[in-house]
């Protein structure tokens, strides 16, 4: 079958999952020796059930050439079945990008995509299974997000060999940018391990905002969630192209295409949202959830008040934080206020019953529920539901 990628010469599964077995137990305890032996267990069992390659059949005879010619298509040799490109994602933006990227690829077989964090599932909390070790064990490009949320993954990694495999960060290839407390905000604790907890955003005097009064350094948090922008999901497509192109040269120009027409509807997003920013009768929004939305409001210039900052792991904020977005709303006659997908709707309904303020949803497209995933839900059109919602709250 043309356009079919070989893969490069790779260890056996049992032996290279045996290795992956003995560094997991190396580095995540005794805990991840049992769910990890649990998998090669199983693997092993899977493979004696009748997983090994057979031999070609002789017809019964130790003589081939009577085998032949009692069956001339004998003789012709089976061709080499080539195997497709297996790509596996943390998040599902990159998902929806891979597969806009690989067009009908996915479809003919010869691309594989698999999303690790399932649909439904926050990926700050998630928690792989060894099936999903087992995937992005066997994967030859996998493309994760980075930063602290995905600690789960490097973990993982660190007991794979990847020697054969591409592993692209997504957050390399971005400026990240540090996450905020802004007015009214809830501040998060922070705990130094060490019976020390101090309000975040308070930073020692003088200082950048790093230093708590006590002196003990704070660690810079970045926000994560760089696919927000349309202008960052252009680049990030470019590097996905880009690593595909390298990867499955026979394919490059149907990658290139795909990106070509998938870059054309990223920037006409971007002019929407540019045209809604530009002409919207007021800047600032009210997000009575968290905020994982940083890269999006810098890029279109507009302002926010928010119950939490965008990796909080808080879900319930103060009774005075809520004062303080009912307030807002009030003060600035602000027609919406949104939540986040995944997430209660809770806080949100209470500002619109005090206020009069439509709850609307703001998706960050972090991840999707799984009837959304199922029924083929695109970055490109929750972006869209997230241009009609953005203008009722800005006019």
């Amino acid at each position: 079958m043309s356009g079919l990628r070989k893969r490069k010469s790779r260890q056996r599964p049992e032996q290279r999952r045996n290795e992956m077995i003995k560094k997991q137990i190396k580095h995540s305890g005794r805990k991840a020796a049992r769910i990890l032996l649990g998998a090669g267990l199983t693997a092993l069992l899977a493979g004696c059930a009748g997983r090994t390659p057979k031999l070609p059949e002789t017809e019964g005879t130790l003589n081939p050439q009577v085998s032949e010619e009692a069956n001339p298509s004998a003789s012709q040799e089976e061709p080499l079945k080539e195997e497709p490109l297996k790509v596996v994602t943390t998040v599902f933006p990159y998902y929806d990008f891979t597969r806009q990227i690989s067009g009908g690829l996915i479809e003919s077989g010869q691309v594989e995509l698999e999303l690790i964090v399932p649909a439904g599932m926050d990926s700050h909390s998630f928690e792989p299974t060894p099936a999903d070790i087992i995937k992005i064990q066997d994967a030859d490009l996998i493309i994760c997000n980075g930063g602290a949320m995905e600690q789960w993954f490097e973990r993982v990694l660190d007991s794979l060999d990847t020697q054969n495999q591409q592993v692209i960060t997504m957050m390399d290839y971005v400026d990240t940018v540090e996450e905020e407390i802004v007015e009214g905000m809830e501040a998060e604790e922070h705990d130094h391990s060490h019976d020390h907890v101090h309000p975040a955003g308070v930073p020692k005097e003088g200082e950048e905002g790093h230093l708590y009064d006590d002196g003990h350094e704070q660690e810079i948090e970045y926000d994560e969630h760089i696919w927000t922008s349309p202008v960052n999901a252009m680049t990030l497509s470019e590097v996905i192209a880009g690593t595909l192109c390298e990867m499955d040269e026979s394919n490059q120009e149907i990658y290139r295409e795909n990106l070509a027409e998938y870059e054309e509807k990223l920037s006409a997003l971007d002019q929407k949202f540019r045209d809604i920013a530009e002409h919207g009768k007021r800047r600032l929004v009210v997000f009575g959830d968290k905020f994982p939305l940083r890269y999006f409001f810098d890029e279109y210039g507009l302002e926010y008040r928010a119950a939490f900052s965008g990796c909080s792991t808080d879900t319930e904020p103060s009774a005075k934080t809520i004062a303080y977005l009912i307030d807002k709303v009030r003060e600035l006659d602000i027609p919406a206020v949104y939540y986040l997908e995944l997430s209660s709707h809770r806080v949100a309904e209470i500002i619109g019953e005090e206020t009069g303020a439509e709850p609307l949803l703001f998706h960050s497209c972090h991840n999707v529920t799984r009837r959304e995933f199922d029924s083929g839900v695109t970055y490109l059109e929750l972006m869209e539901q997230n241009a009609v919602n953005l203008s009722k709250g800005l006019n």
